[in-house]
């Protein structure tokens, strides 16, 4: 099917429940939006009847969304939103050869076979195109029942980038906030991830409120000094693409990784776990390279090693717990910026 880029000026790439939520909210004031989806049968179901039962049941979708299986449908839009999963994002980039537009990384997570960052894989696939990151603490269906939600929206091009990207997303009940700090942006949404399954370990587990509290923060002291080590600004991972992402995720079985940890502290495999979804919990992916990248580069991330080694079989989660709580004992804040403890 060929469709005329003409009407629309935005596009979504990805019609799971993240890619589909956006492209809701973007089209809720009647904006045109054209989504890809690679299932055939998905694009008739979102054209015909203006709903996702696969990715977001329940959702009635606005009726200027179009969804589309040809990725060159949308090579000559302005901007794309790229939520494709962190670990399709190369091959899917591999479909939109020469795109210079502005591209919005969406999804959240470390390509496993190499280490990259979504902008990295993005950069080496798209060298003209204007990147930036959109992350923050969103859970697609409350995102595409119009709930109030603020995002961070870094930008590579600055101000002038912002100022486009800020009128093309910004709607009554999504509020996005500024930044220059891709990496920042990328670093709190890949690591949340394998955060919020240890904490969903410790609810699988009945270990109880402070146990989930104490994981949290010093989950975020491990997000910091990886940040840190690549670039970051504790700023950036001290705001909505960071500390506020890895809240939300690390306290509800809305969140994949979490339920998958959940699932794991009851006694479940991680195969098991993980067997017959339709959506993507990325920390299972992110956890062995980023427990690996941090190995590298002597940065301390016992939680993301412990997490890694439960999801490989390597110990069990009770195992990991105790763990965990057999460290020896340490200062809360690390004594100088770095590698920590």
């Amino acid at each position: 099917m060929s469709l005329s880029p003409s009407v629309e000026t935005v596009g979504v790439i990805g019609a799971g429940a993240w890619g589909t939520a956006l492209a809701q909210a973007l089209a809720g004031d009647g904006s045109p939006v054209l989504i890809w989806a690679r299932e055939a049968e998905l694009v008739a179901e979102i054209n015909a009847r203006r709903t996702n039962s696969l990715f977001l049941p329940g959702a009635a979708l606005a009726g200027t969304i179009r969804a589309t299986g040809d990725l060159a449908d949308l090579a000559g839009l302005d901007a794309l939103l790229l939520v494709a999963p962190a670990q399709h994002l190369a091959s899917v980039m591999a479909g939109l050869p020469g795109y210079s537009g502005d591209l919005v990384l969406c999804a959240k997570g470390i390509e496993a076979a190499t280490g990259r960052l979504m902008t990295q894989v993005a950069a080496e696939a798209a060298p003209d195109a204007h990147l930036a990151v959109l992350s923050g603490p969103t859970f697609a269906h409350e995102v595409a029942a119009g709930l109030p939600t603020a995002v961070t929206l870094a930008c590579s091009g600055g101000d002038i980038q912002w100022r486009r990207l800020s009128a093309l997303v910004a709607r009554p009940a999504l509020r996005p906030y500024y930044s220059d700090d891709l990496i920042g942006a990328e670093v709190g949404g890949a690591v949340k991830n394998v955060l919020a399954i240890a904490c969903g370990v410790v609810e699988g587990l009945s270990l109880g409120q402070n146990a989930r509290a104490a994981l949290i923060a010093r989950g975020y002291a491990e997000m910091l000094r990886f940040g840190l080590a690549h670039g970051a600004r504790a700023e950036t991972l001290a705001g909505l693409c960071g500390l506020g992402d890895l809240v939300l995720t690390c306290s509800s079985t809305s969140s994949r990784n979490f339920s998958l940890g959940k699932a794991l502290g009851e006694g479940m495999s991680a195969a098991e776990a993980l067997s017959g979804k339709n959506s993507v919990a990325e920390g299972a992916h992110t956890a062995p390279i980023l427990a690996d990248l941090a190995a590298r580069g002597a940065i301390a991330m016992p939680i993301v090693d412990a997490v890694a080694r439960l999801l490989a079989g390597e110990t069990s989660a009770r195992a990991m717990v105790a763990e965990l709580l057999a460290r020896p004992l340490t200062a809360e804040v690390d004594a100088e910026p770095g590698p920590g403890a």
